[in-house]
């Protein structure tokens, strides 16, 4: 058994996730909420293990609801706005339901929760969009203090390995994202960003000049960090010299 609350400032929309929980006994609603203040009172009353959750509603976003929760329940995102995807990056969640959803759809979002509990594990937003969404994201939300901030990858000068993170350089700030390094890899433009060396990637946007050695390269980014290029990655490097 799954305790459940709903959090949609739509009547409608509350009422047809509803509609489709009673095809599924084991999923109990706990509770609803129309506004991103009450949500959070409700969610950290009844510690419920799974959250509907939409995004633009009256208060608080459905983001700004996470960073006040005291526990952190499983979240199945549904929204109209497909763009919010992108800045759910580094939102840990079962699924992004974009409306309007069909009963099939919403069907695939709990078997995808039913499988993070096997599983004993949640599953990453980001391996879970929607197959509409731009192919890289334009932004990724990191943790900065007690909240869920949006950093926008045109302004990341560089991506440092930090253990099983990685820390994102910008000119102002850096920030610690729950991703490590091969990850993000995986999910940016690697027309943009370019992994050389297994600690670091950098933004080819941002470098300023390259050093060449005997047998290496160093990389000077534009504020003044240099990033040493690795034999793995030479080639990397080469491929946009001519």
């Amino acid at each position: 058994m799954r305790k459940v609350v709903i959090v949609d400032d739509e009547a409608a929309g509350r009422q047809l996730i509803k509609e489709y929980l009673e095809d599924y006994p084991e999923l109990i609603l706990l509770g609803e909420a129309n506004n991103g203040v009450d949500a959070v009172k409700i969610i950290n009353e009844f510690k419920p293990d799974l959250v509907f959750l939409d995004i633009q509603m009256p208060g608080m976003t459905g983001f700004d609801v996470l960073t006040h929760l005291e526990e952190l329940p499983q979240i199945i995102f549904s929204t109209a706005y497909d763009q919010y995807a992108l800045k759910a990056f580094e939102v840990h969640a079962v699924d992004y339901l974009l409306k309007p959803y069909t009963k099939d759809r919403f069907k695939v979002a709990v078997d995808r929760l039913k499988q993070n509990i096997d599983e004993n594990k949640a599953r990453p937003l980001a391996e879970s969009l929607l197959m509409d969404t731009p192919k890289f994201p334009e932004r990724i939300l990191v943790q900065s203090q007690n909240k869920l901030v949006t950093v926008g990858l045109e302004d990341v000068i560089r991506i440092e390995a930090y253990g099983d993170y990685s820390k994102l350089v910008t000119e102002s700030k850096t920030y610690v994202s729950n991703y490590g390094i091969s990850t993000l890899e995986e999910k940016l433009n690697d027309a943009i960003f370019i992994r050389v060396h297994r600690s670091s990637i950098i933004n080819l946007n941002a470098v300023k000049e390259l050093n060449k050695y005997t047998k290496s390269y160093d990389v000077t980014m534009k504020n003044g960090d240099i990033v040493r290029v690795s034999r793995g990655y030479m080639d990397n490097i080469k491929k946009l010299m001519f």
